[in-house]
């Protein structure tokens, strides 16, 4: 390579699941990644470009971070992504070089998948992973031997740790080596299909031939007629386990038992009963520090958006501008940054929990429970990632092989509560449950959000219990795991998790939260006919009279400003509703709230923001405040009662108000029937539920 030339290089991390992958790809690339997905499917894709330098020149290396993989005999969507991005080279995302991320405390299981992309011929890298945690359990490989016997370079690294790094990089810079030897002969597997297809596509190597061969099989394809797909898999499975059985042999690997650590955590953490009974009592302290920890940055966030309207109404002309910006877009931008730190808390645990393997047991624990409600084990990930978006806990579903419990599984996500109705429970917990101790330990606020997660997990697994009495299939399924061990999350992990759905949230949620506050502010300051103007220039009059109105003047404009928002096109909207949603204790400003949370769930406290803020200058109490000053009209009695508050608590558990879970359901599910019944069922079973709750609290 000339010194100073600089040239773009594709470089795919594949691994097995555990194997320490994502967490290589992070330490690799820093924060220059972004996350989007794979053309034409919904599995997520983690890119980033990163500039290397050595004294032979420089590379702009383009990382992209494949789902993870077992086999190139895909059993499952994610798996089949990985396939294909590394078989097909007319993909966008094929790679010019391979790290093949190994878990060097199990490199049995990943010398499997090594060797499948050497026999593609791929130009690759062997990355020893958790070389660290190899030596904590007396694991001795001779990187040398291992080296000469794969044909590809072989790196000992450690992510966590960050050793190894710089000679991946070095090589990473140098022209990619394609693999000197084939890992095992396939000369007598399927030699005359093989044929076939070489003579249809020359280019195409052996075993390329051989993987495709398998893809059209399992397509149902009746070109191979005499072909038995799994038969030639055992052969193939059989020929390489016997290779790594040399290969283990000659490097001199040695390896103790399973960590002692391991094993008496796996005791305490797995047990029948006290597994269940330790993970509900994680989740109730991870619910009762987010309330506690996350109040006062909260408290400076709302006093801090107070103190800039008060600023910006200070010393701006009143008019239209000043009112759309400090009731419009102050206010809707409001309701997004002060549920940051709950946000940014509740991901924090989840990674936590993630990273320590811990994460691995709760599957492995509730997978017989899961069974006996139509689920899976593998369906246990995809309902806790719920908890924080349901959009990708539902393309997590890929991983689960079996048609109808992958099914099963998609519909009831959206009941697990995700952190878009955070702000909403935060909000409405705040209006009607006080702030006390049960106990003088618990606190009654972090107890009930806690009761709210848990319905929605009742909820899920009763509705899946129904779908699988109502949905037939013979399809058979197999729950197969690997516990990895126990680790001290990493932080700087943590920390990436943190800031991309943190980022993710200002910038997807927020632009959806603050163009629909606009919408709502214009919708709320102006409506049809003489009588809303009328009312306008009453206001006006008696605000120019009164700079500073006393008691009596300032509830007559607070009466006439509810009378316009009544008039308002926005009022005239909620009106339509209000005979539908009445029965639930709700009023047709709560309908306003409804509807727009149809965009997104977290609107709701945007648009309560926009909707008591609209025309009120002199408003600059935190929402909750207002909403709890909120009186009905004609019995003067609160709006936000104890009974609303918990009917409408149950309506957002329940309800399935996300267009961006519909699109992402319609897209896995390649049908408008899933969605529908999802987005009806759920819609009727909110306002049902809601009904019996207001009508029993009254």
């Amino acid at each position: 390579m000339a010194k100073d030339k600089v040239i773009s290089r594709k470089i795919a991390l594949v691994g097995n699941p555990n194997s320490g992958k994502s967490t290589l790809f992070n330490a690799l690339t820093g924060l220059h990644q972004k996350t989007g997905n794979f053309p034409g499917v919904t599995v997520d894709k983690k890119t980033a470009r990163v500039a290397l330098h050595n004294s032979m020149g420089s590379v702009i290396a383009d990382y992209i971070d494949l789902p993870g993989t077992y086999s190139l005999h895909a059993k499952s969507l994610d798996e089949e992504v990985a396939t294909n991005v590394l078989i097909d080279e007319s993909n966008e995302a094929h790679p010019d070089v391979v790290i093949i991320v190994a878990d060097a405390t199990n490199l049995k299981r990943s010398l499997f998948l090594a060797g499948q992309i050497i026999d593609l011929g791929i130009p690759s890298i062997l990355a020893l992973n958790m070389m660290d945690e190899a030596d904590v359990q007396g694991i001795h490989i001779n990187h040398a031997v291992l080296q000469s016997r794969l044909g590809i370079p072989v790196v000992p690294v450690s992510a966590r740790e960050k050793t190894g790094l710089q000679q991946l990089q070095e090589l990473l810079v140098q022209k990619p080596v394609v693999p000197q030897l084939p890992f095992i002969s396939i000369t007598n597997l399927a030699p005359e299909e093989r044929k076939q297809l070489q003579a249809e596509h020359t280019e195409w190597s052996e075993y390329k031939c051989l993987v495709k061969l398998h893809q059209e099989v399992k397509k149902g394809s009746t070109r191979f007629p005499t072909l038995n797909s799994s038969a030639l898999q055992a052969e193939e499975t059989l020929l390489r386990y016997g290779t790594i059985a040399s290969i283990l042999d000659a490097i001199q690997l040695k390896q103790q038992a399973v960590p002692a650590r391991t094993r008496q955590l796996d005791r305490l953490l797995t047990h029948k009963v006290g597994g269940f009974i330790i993970f509900f009592i994680l989740l109730f302290l991870v619910f009762q520090t987010i309330f506690f920890l996350a109040e006062y940055p909260m408290m400076w966030i709302e006093d801090s958006f107070a103190w800039m309207r008060d600023q910006l109404i200070s010393n701006l002309p009143s008019g239209f501008f000043t009112d759309l910006l400090t009731n419009g877009i102050l206010a809707g931008l409001s309701g997004v940054v002060v549920f940051i730190p709950q946000i940014a808390l509740l991901f924090f645990f989840i990674a936590m929990l993630e990273d320590s393997g811990y994460m691995a047991r709760v599957s492995f624990i509730m997978d017989k429970l899961m069974r006996k409600f139509g689920l899976h084990g593998r369906s246990v990930i995809p309902l806790i990632s719920g908890m924080a978006c349901a959009v990708p806990a539902i393309m997590g579903t890929r991983t689960i092989s079996n048609w109808k419990e992958r099914i099963i599984t998609i519909m009831v996500i959206p009941f697990m509560s995700c952190s878009a109705r955070l702000p909403v429970y935060t909000l409405l917990i705040a209006l009607v449950i006080p702030d006390t101790y049960v106990g003088g330990v618990f606190n009654l606020q972090a107890l009930v959000m806690m009761g709210l997660y848990v319905f929605g997990f009742v909820m899920a697994i009763g509705a899946a219990f129904i779908m699988s009495k109502l949905m037939k299939s013979t399809e058979k399924s197999w729950f197969i795991l690997e516990l990895p061990v126990y680790r001290i999350p990493q932080w700087s992990n943590v920390f990436y998790t943190i800031y991309d759905k943190v980022k993710v949230f200002l910038t997807d949620a927020g632009k959806v939260i603050i163009a629909v506050s606009i919408v709502l502010w214009i919708l709320a300051g102006f409506g049809p006919g003489e009588e809303f103007k009328h009312i306008g220039a009453e206001i006006t009059l008696l605000q120019d009279q009164h700079p500073e109105p006393n008691d009596s003047v300032a509830h007559e404009i607070k009466i006439r400003q509810a009378k316009q928002l009544e008039l308002s096109y926005a009022g005239r909207i909620g009106k339509t509703i209000e005979p539908i949603i009445t029965p639930l204790g709700y009023d047709w400003k709560i309908g306003i709230s409804l509807l727009t949370s149809l965009a997104a769930r977290e609107v709701f406290v945007g648009t309560m923001a926009t909707i008591y803020g609209a025309g009120d200058e002199e408003n600059t109490d935190p929402i909750r405040e207002v909403m709890q000053r909120e009186k009905h009209p004609d019995t003067g009695l609160p709006v936000y009662s104890f009974a609303t508050g918990i009917s409408l608590m149950i309506f957002y558990a329940i309800a399935l108000q996300c267009i961006s879970t519909i699109a992402v359901v319609r897209r896995e599910t390649k049908s408008w029937m899933w969605p529908s019944i999802q987005f009806i069922g759920m819609g009727l079973l909110a306002w049902l539920f809601s009904f019996a709750v207001f009508q029993l609290l009254s």
